[in-house]
């Protein structure tokens, strides 16, 4: 596993460095290599914030970008908190590809004894909503964001032509993910 530790407001000590990397180890058997981890850990100058102390993660695995973001008033608890919530979403994630390799053995051959049905996995699609992708700018669809009251919006870009989703940051602020 490769870790990359990077400060924003803060300067990374080493004795930080070596709590994070020690603590992040820990995700390292569960972990196909060669794996990268971004850690990013930030200190907010808000004083009106009480957990300031930042630490966010990025994996990049062979399959999906985990990610993962905690704060406490501790730069070493949040990075505490950080690692438990990336144990889960790498264990969920090992899990899904356990459960999909088992999905396939079903259909392509013998079936195996320990699949689980659906309801076992965890979560399921509960609903499917249809709608006409209008065409706007992300201004427009930012507005139309407010009126639905959702943390995303999907749209047509008008500029583009491609589908886009306009979303709430945790700052307050809006991004737009966009097709590479």
């Amino acid at each position: 596993m490769r870790l990359h530790v990077k400060g924003k407001n803060v300067e990374v000590s080493d004795a930080i460095h070596d709590y994070a990397e020690r603590k992040l180890g820990k995700l390292s058997p569960q972990l196909a290599e060669p794996t990268h981890v971004e850690l990013e850990l930030a200190v907010e100058r808000n004083p009106s914030i009480a957990d300031n102390h930042v630490a966010e993660a990025t994996i990049w695995t062979k399959g999906p970008v985990l990610r993962a973001r905690e704060a406490s008033g501790d730069m070493k608890a949040s990075i505490d908190l950080l690692v438990d919530k990336l144990e889960r979403q790498v264990k969920r994630y090992r899990q899904k590809r356990r459960h999909e390799h088992e999905r396939h053995e079903r259909w392509n051959g013998p079936a195996s004894a320990a699949a689980s049905s659906p309801a076992q996995e965890g979560a399921m699609i509960v609903k499917t909503k249809q709608f006409v992708l209008n065409g706007m700018s992300p201004e427009e669809a930012v507005e139309q964001l407010e009126l639905i009251g959702h943390d995303f919006f999907v749209f047509r870009n008008d500029e583009s032509g491609e589908i886009n989703v306009v979303y709430r940051r945790r700052d307050g602020n809006y991004g737009v993910i966009e097709p590479a």
